[in-house]
């Protein structure tokens, strides 16, 4: 005879790296009959301690993956991972397909264009460095190493980069400062951050969700222009959104359902 699905023991893998996953991690820790393991893949040094059993590191593509739930006897995936995180999202989409396993994705909300913003929206880094133009700028930067790279490719701006771990190995700019910070951001202090070092164009992704939508509107306020890089395309996952008000709810009614 076969337990009610409230009575087995379920082992989830939670693939995060965002405040999401943050949030998602220790609710589902609280859960009777419930072990999460935590993904990160890795590109921040110090990650937060999130109270939960974290693994970090890639899988190995599809195969890998594939592998690793089968080993680990999952019973089902949490997709939290960043907006732009697109390969992980298609890896474990494809890994559920060929495991037969239930998986969700959370996803975050994307900004809506208010009235004032001065957006300039393209689908690629390099399409952001070609919408700066030739004029020198000053330009932040709001992203890590990987993509401020790219912007090797205009030397003339001025740049500010902000990461949460340091620039490393230092960009081939001739004009370029690093500020290592970990937001969320305040209103006020994005304004503070715009306004003492003179920046002209802000440079981001388009992230979505409420912590660092700050830097927008302080942008807005100021009149500073904002390259925007669109998302990329996701798989047609299961999505669970609206966290922060009832997608809670439905992603803990998902694992109690598994």
């Amino acid at each position: 005879m076969s337990l009610p699905a409230s009575s087995r023991h379920r082992r989830l893998l939670l693939l995060g790296g965002t405040l999401e996953a943050r949030r998602i991690a220790p609710q589902l820790a609280a859960l009777p009959r419930v072990s999460v393991t935590l993904s990160l893949a890795g590109r921040t040094r110090v990650p937060i301690n999130n109270g939960v059993a974290t693994r970090i590191g890639g899988f190995g593509g599809v195969t890998g993956l594939v592998a690793w739930l089968s080993a680990h006897r999952i019973d089902g995936i949490i997709v939290a991972t960043h907006p732009f995180a697109a390969q992980m999202a298609h890896n474990a989409h494809e890994a559920a397909r060929r495991t037969g396993l239930p998986i969700v994705r959370v996803a975050r909300p994307g900004w809506q264009r208010q009235s004032g913003d001065r957006w300039f929206e393209c689908d690629s880094t390099d399409q952001a460095v070609t919408l700066l133009g030739e004029t020198p700028r000053r330009v932040l930067l709001t992203f890590g190493r990987a993509q401020a790279a790219r912007f090797e490719a205009a030397p003339q701006h001025h740049y500010v980069v902000r990461s949460i771990d340091p620039i490393d190995p230092p960009l081939a700019l001739p004009h370029v400062d690093n500020l290592i910070a970990r937001g969320p951001f305040t209103l006020a202090q994005e304004r503070h951050l715009l306004r003492s070092r003179a920046i002209d164009v802000l440079v981001t992704k388009h992230s979505g969700g409420e912590a660092t939508r700050a830097k927008l509107d302080a942008a807005r306020a100021l009149g500073i222009d904002v390259i925007m890089i669109r998302r990329p395309v996701m798989p047609d996952t299961p999505v669970v959104d609206r966290l922060e008000t009832t997608g809670m709810a439905a992603l803990l009614d998902w694992v109690s359902a598994l």
